[in-house]
């Protein structure tokens, strides 16, 4: 773990944050700068920077996030309107904490393109 990653800090509770959902593998809490009225991010434990640093031995990982964020958008109560599953890569596509992490975003409609 890199200690300068806040998401790291998070899962590690050093720093607080609003958890929506935790487990050996997932952490997954709110975002402190919602785009939408259900925004949580869900972070691996283990730190990886960037998608582009994935590898085919990461793909239960990232699966696990997904399946975490189909329960939680059910738990959420947006399921069934729909939601948005995004992940960025790099500063250019709004990457801004350099740790692997979904969001999930819903409760409004969204737009395409974004922005």
């Amino acid at each position: 773990m890199p200690s300068d990653c806040l998401f790291c800090r998070i899962a590690a509770k050093e720093i607080p944050a609003t958890i929506a959902y935790e487990d050996a593998d997932v952490v997954a809490f709110h975002d402190v700068a919602p785009q939408a009225p259900v925004h949580v991010l869900l972070v691996p434990r283990r730190h990886v920077a960037r998608v582009s640093d994935l590898q085919a031995a990461d793909a239960p990982m990232i699966s696990r996030l997904v399946m975490t964020a189909n329960q939680l958008a059910r738990t959420l109560g947006v399921a069934e309107a729909g939601y948005r599953l995004v992940m960025n890569c790099n500063a250019q596509a709004g990457q801004s904490v350099y740790h692997v992490h979904l969001h999930l975003l819903g409760g409004r409609p969204m737009r395409w393109p974004p922005g």
